[in-house]
């Protein structure tokens, strides 16, 4: 009967856990019975007659009921062992991986032994490979403690400025690599502003990161923030390959790539957007973007701040 217990096991708001749905169905049946039988005596001279009919309505009910919630209960605990997995499986591959790029690392160097161009090459395929698996990890982890609510927001009050400044800097060379540019128009009027810095700044790197990486040869990538009200607006405009509009429904849904990014980029979780929708959602704003194939995609966020 500890519902509260139950539904932390499960990883389940109240309103989704099976034991809570079956309380809810318990009382309507309940409810259903007793407006049957003061139906029923009003329609019906025979006492035993309206007796029976209660009796039978109840017992249908509640076994339809106790069929529902069972099935409920297995996806629920199929949810809970699918976390777990994932979370144990992230932890215990982090080791082996972070030894492997140092055993790499190392070897590339050429301190144990002279390296040829050959071998350097092999060696930074294994390398980008084992970053790969790393990134697949932490976005793994990472949508796992979204959904089991392990990843509590915490507000602070930040300037969003250092923060987009920041996490342009981050991406300077990788943009350079791509050559593409990076700009950025704030609003003169946005300050400071009380929220989650560090969620925020996982929104914007994976915004940051689509924008560049899919942008076409001398792109380049606006960024506009803007006050609205007691809102923060964001947008992030990039002139890459687009999302094809057959594909535009799908493309926050979880491990979901359009088939031009799949065609033209290999690398890629298929999580980013997903996470980000995630925060997002969990710091009470909203997401969208549009988009044109070959043209190009702006995404935008928007959500309540206190200044």
């Amino acid at each position: 009967m500890d519902i509260f217990s139950l539904c932390r096991q499960y990883y389940l708001p109240l309103w989704q856990c099976p034991h809570f749905i079956f309380l809810i169905l318990s009382i309507i049946i309940i409810s259903s019975s007793l407006f049957t039988y003061f139906l029923g005596n009003h329609l019906i001279q025979d006492p035993l007659t309206v007796a029976l009919l209660v009796l039978f309505l109840v017992t249908l009910l509640f076994i339809l009921g106790f069929i529902l919630i069972q099935g409920f209960q297995k996806l629920a605990e199929t949810n809970r062992l699918k976390s777990e997995f994932i979370n144990i499986l992230s932890h215990q591959l982090r080791s082996p991986l972070s030894n492997l790029r140092w055993c790499l690392e190392l070897m590339m160097s050429g301190r144990i032994n002279p390296v040829s161009q050959k071998q350097l090459e092999y060696f930074q395929i294994l390398k980008d490979n084992s970053d790969r698996m790393r990134e697949l990890l932490k976005d793994l982890l990472l949508v796992n403690r979204l959904e089991t609510a392990n990843l509590p927001l915490k507000f602070s009050k930040f300037s969003f400025k250092d923060l987009l400044n920041s996490l342009i800097d981050e991406f300077k060379n990788y943009a350079t690599a791509l050559n593409v540019k990076i700009g950025l128009e704030f609003d003169s009027d946005l300050n400071e502003i009380f929220s989650d810095s560090e969620k925020l700044r996982i929104v914007i790197e994976n915004l940051l990161d689509n924008a560049v990486r899919y942008s076409k040869e001398k792109g380049e990538v606006k960024m506009l923030v803007e006050k609205k009200g007691k809102n923060l607006y964001f947008e992030i405009e990039d002139n890459g390959i687009g999302i094809p509009k057959e594909d535009q429904n799908f493309i926050f849904q979880k491990f979901f790539r359009a088939k031009n990014a799949s065609k033209t980029h290999a690398r890629g979780t298929g999580l980013g957007l997903y996470i980000a929708k995630s925060i997002i959602k969990q710091l009470k704003g909203k997401i969208g973007f549009k988009s044109q194939k070959e043209k190009g995609s702006t995404f935008w966020f928007l959500i309540p701040i206190k200044t």
